[in-house]
């Protein structure tokens, strides 16, 4: 039995998803670092002119969650409604701006679900059997010894205990070829280096058939024709992505977006789930794969992954509220290479604020108006002739007019870091061009024309710049666009220099405030 066929997706549309959250504590700056980094992602490609679908959630089953709840003396559903009204509330300061956000407890989810069990128990993927193994409790898995790193979970390094019970299986086995062919494609799964570590630690020993279901667990998706099981993990979260676009319900999100760009955001830990359980759960389905996992480092805190079971964390709320949404935002994208760990302390957090922010975006900004204003006051500042242009004054414009196409090229790869990294780049050669040209010099010496032809470039460095960094800084940039008296743009359309462009009332005010670092490191 093969699922109803979904048609091909548009081909400017783009859906990018979180992995679903798991509420078992609080929340950190770890589980904001990947929704920070698809928020940039989605807001980009929305402002290139496509149809975006943003999906985030939470996995809110499971033994852990039970055992959870009742330390609070609360029911699982309590306990977990808590979380995720908390976990809501940090998407919104933030600025997070998700299409849906799904949850495990959702009835429509649970509903398809079910029938996605029951679809592959009937056309023989799922079959009864009894699991006898290796299991890790705080990464709810099952391992053979073969995957086992010294004796202990290959994903948390913690100790794993002896376990027997009844269970359904996936036949996972039965697609090894295929999801072997898919890993070595080169363009599955980001960054490479991910698909050899899939390949090399769980392709090579042989893929054995998965455990779906628990027999001692009540707190889940009941399996429909044997309610004494629930449904693992893997077929209840996994499913998330497409039920949450219409699976076995109306499938108009299928329709349109699922076969199309399709993008998974993933902590490398939980990488082998969807490059190689995910993978052939679609396969059996007969469903079209996604176009890229990509599956990014942890956020370490000295050394160590952030972790709510170690206590090691460190809060987005104290953050954001110290020191603002975009101190936040910019760092966890700035500071930490995509693909790769990061190593999270305030001194590298509030240096990074200081330099780019304060010392390079926000005093390009606030110098070049308050000049603007010093020597033309506040009538309307426009374009100008080529007559008076230099040698700068064209590599600036030139490194302008390049600005979204360096951006776009590292966007396409996901990859935030360097396409800040542009940004930046020529922000901060806006600033030494100040300082090639000397406006002030100019000024003196009564060269009008020469410091016309300065001081609107800068305004056309600035503005083409907050335009670009409006995925990733909303809240600066809108300042930026209010201190230049200029509309928020809709898209990326004038991201490059325009002569024509009108200045005029402008507002030289302080966007960040610089940080005294030596006396934050104290307190």
């Amino acid at each position: 039995m093969k699922t109803k066929a979904i048609a091909k997706a548009n081909k400017n549309t783009f859906y990018i998803s979180t992995p679903l959250y798991y509420p078992s504590g609080a929340w950190h700056l770890g589980h904001s670092y990947t929704t920070v980094c698809c928020d940039a992602i989605a807001r980009f490609k929305r402002l290139n002119g496509y149809d975006v679908f943003y999906l985030t959630g939470t996995d809110e089953h499971g033994q852990k969650i039970a055992d959870k709840a009742k330390e609070n003396s609360k029911s699982p559903k309590e306990f977990v409604d808590g979380l995720t009204d908390n976990i809501k509330e940090l998407w919104s300061v933030l600025d997070i701006q998700y299409d849906k956000f799904i949850r495990t407890t959702d009835d429509y989810h649970i509903a398809s679900v079910q029938k996605i069990f029951d679809t592959l128990y009937k056309q023989g993927d799922i079959y009864k059997g009894n699991y006898a193994g290796k299991y890790c409790t705080p990464c709810e898995s099952f391992f053979s010894l073969a995957q086992l790193k010294e004796g202990k979970c290959p994903d948390c390094s913690r100790e794993v205990k002896d376990f027997e019970e009844e269970c359904y299986f996936f036949k996972l086995s039965k697609y090894q070829e295929k999801i072997e062919i898919l890993l070595k494609s080169g363009e599955f799964l980001l960054p490479d280096f991910r698909a050899k570590e899939m390949i090399n630690n769980f392709i090579k020993g042989g893929l054995s058939d998965l455990a779906v279901s628990r027999a001692s667990v009540d707190w889940g998706v009941k399996v429909p024709f044997d309610t004494k099981h629930t449904v693992y993990v893997w077929i209840d979260a996994l499913s998330n992505y497409i039920n949450a676009l219409g699976y076995n319900g109306d499938n108009k999100g299928m329709d349109k977006f699922w076969g199309g760009e399709v993008v998974h955001m993933v902590g490398k830990e939980i990488v082998r789930f969807h490059t190689i359980i995910w993978p052939a759960i679609l396969m059996a389905l007969g469903l079209p794969l996604p176009k890229t996992v990509f599956g990014h480092g942890w956020l370490l805190l000295e050394g160590d992954k952030m972790s709510k079971s170690k206590g090691n964390t460190a809060d987005p709320f104290y953050l954001i509220d110290k020191y603002g949404v975009d101190a936040v935002r910019y760092y966890l994208l700035r500071e930490i290479q995509f693909g790769n760990d990061g190593v999270y302390s305030l001194e590298a957090f509030l240096t990074r604020i200081n330099t780019d922010l304060v010392n390079t975006l926000g005093n390009l900004t606030k110098r070049t108006i308050a000049m603007v204003k010093q020597y033309f006051g506040n009538t309307q500042f426009i374009g100008y002739g080529s007559q008076l242009m230099t040698t700068e004054d064209n590599v600036l414009i030139e490194n302008i007019n390049l600005l979204f196409s360096k951006v776009e090229k590292h966007m396409n790869k996901l990859n935030c870091s360097l396409a800040l990294e542009e940004i930046f780049e020529l922000v901060s050669a806006a600033n030494k061009y100040i300082d090639v040209t000397m406006p002030w010099v100019l000024n003196k010496n009564g060269e009008k024309g020469r410091l016309h032809i300065v001081l609107y470039n800068l305004l056309e460095v600035i503005r083409v710049s907050a335009n670009l960094l409006l995925p990733f800084i909303p809240d600066g940039t809108k300042r930026i666009f209010e201190c230049l008296n200029l509309n928020l743009p809709a898209d990326f359309h004038d991201a490059k220099f325009n002569r024509d462009t009108k200045y005029e009332d402008m507002k030289d005010e302080i966007l960040y405030k610089r940080i005294d670092i030596k006396k934050e490191l104290e307190n």
